[in-house]
């Protein structure tokens, strides 16, 4: 039987690779948009490099949950990590070739490796009891915290006093592929794998007078489960919110002339909106309820694109997308405890993968509307979009019965 010791070990080598994760992402969302204009020359494209970026996280999402559920958490955290490492120092090379092409095909590997290794939340719901699955998904999402505080230290002075071209890129993507290296080595230290913590448990419960683990149902009888829906719902919204408008993020500072320095603490503060309470989140959604804080999280997110239509300084961009992260926060938390309580050990990462990949493709569409919707109208174009996009989905969760007993996916 694992002991509690190997427990928090994995769970702080988990947290780990999200630091690592987290400072990788901060250099390509703050760069993705500009670095395919400055590759192509083409200024209405401006959207294409997030939505490139997105959609291959989303459509590495659902096969690297269901090689999850047959090989292991392990395996598919440690090869998204290659996976990446590969795509930063290709997109390297093709700023330093001035090769359009290469950057894409980077900015893919980049894309599928945050698709893999988000799931790492899955694999911090398999080694506790469903009472603290949101603490220990919360657990886990903190160290996103200390990546927002890496992007600014590592890439920030890379910039500095530097005119934004190709060349200037060269050196920050293959740092960002040496971080993605040092998330390898991490990810090849969790064990034992959290879903063998996960079959332990569920053991425990059948030694106990449990049900009896069954084999995994199709996906589409999983997504009719009670409670099932509403989850995929607020994930599906607050992600691709999220990511969309957080990916368009760069070129809206740029487009208020302020310096692409600039840019990194705008993302630093959204992503410690993102992460900085998640501890106390994670209590929270566990003690009020998922579908209450899930509600929450969308309204707060509602609030934070309304006030992007008007906000113009660093410091107001700052506090819009600080509170676009918490927004996401509680909604995300809420939303991924539910998933992960209704699915089983062998069920949980194609039930969370399907969903990324929903998101996914959904954060893709919205960041290459809202690139085309920036281009002909500008940035309220962006925020009464987004806003729509939170307040019907929430309206949706709203009309919908909240379950009034928990199912019982393994039964």
């Amino acid at each position: 039987m694992t002991s509690p010791s190997q427990i928090r070990r994995n769970t702080i080598f988990l947290a780990l690779c999200l630091v690592t994760l987290s400072g990788v992402i901060q250099l390509a969302v703050a760069v993705a948009t500009i670095t395919l204009v400055l590759v192509t020359g083409i200024e209405s494209i401006l959207g294409l490099g997030p939505a490139i970026f997105l959609t291959a996280g989303a459509l590495a999402a659902l096969p690297a949950g269901r090689l999850m559920d047959r090989l292991g958490r392990v395996p598919v955290i440690a090869g998204g990590f290659v996976i990446g490492a590969v795509g930063c120092a290709l997109t390297a090379l093709g700023c330093l070739a001035d090769n359009a092409p290469l950057v894409i095909l980077g900015f893919i590997g980049v894309g599928a490796m945050n698709g893999g290794v988000l799931l790492a939340r899955t694999a911090a719901a398999d080694m506790y009891p469903p009472e603290k699955k949101a603490r220990a998904i919360s657990y886990v999402l903190f160290g996103a915290l200390f990546g927002a505080a890496l992007g600014p230290l590592v890439f920030r002075p890379l910039f500095a006093g530097k005119d934004f071209e190709l060349d200037t890129l060269v050196i920050p993507w293959f740092v960002a592929a040496a971080m993605a290296l040092v998330g390898l080595i991490i990810a090849l230290n969790i064990r034992p794998d959290p879903r063998t913590i996960a079959f332990e448990l569920q053991a425990a419960d059948r030694a106990s007078g449990g049900a009896e683990l069954a084999p995994a149902a199709p996906l589409r009888e999983i997504l009719r489960r009670p409670g099932v829906p509403s989850a995929v719902i607020a994930a599906i919204a607050s992600f691709a919110v999220m990511a969309g408008v957080m990916n368009l993020t760069g070129y809206i500072v740029v487009g208020h002339h302020h310096a692409q320095a600039d840019v990194f603490t705008v993302i630093s503060l959204h992503i410690v909106g993102m992460y900085a309470l998640v501890l106390v989140i994670g209590a929270l959604v566990d003690r009020a309820g998922r579908r209450p804080t899930l509600l929450w999280g969308l309204a707060i997110m509602a609030v934070s694109t309304v006030m992007l239509a008007f906000a113009e300084s660093i410091a107001w961009m700052s506090v819009s997308l600080f509170l676009l992260g918490l927004g996401w926060n509680l909604a995300y938390i809420s939303a991924t405890a539910e998933l992960v309580t209704y699915a089983t050990p062998v069920e949980r990462g194609r039930l969370v993968g399907f969903t990324d990949l929903v998101a996914g493709l959904t954060a893709a569409a919205l960041a290459l509307l809202g690139g085309l919707a920036y281009s002909e109208w500008g940035v309220v174009a962006i925020a009464v979009g987004a806003t729509l996009a939170v307040v019907v989905p929430a309206l949706a969760i709203l009309t919908r019965r909240a379950p009034t007993v928990a199912p019982e996916p393994a039964s």
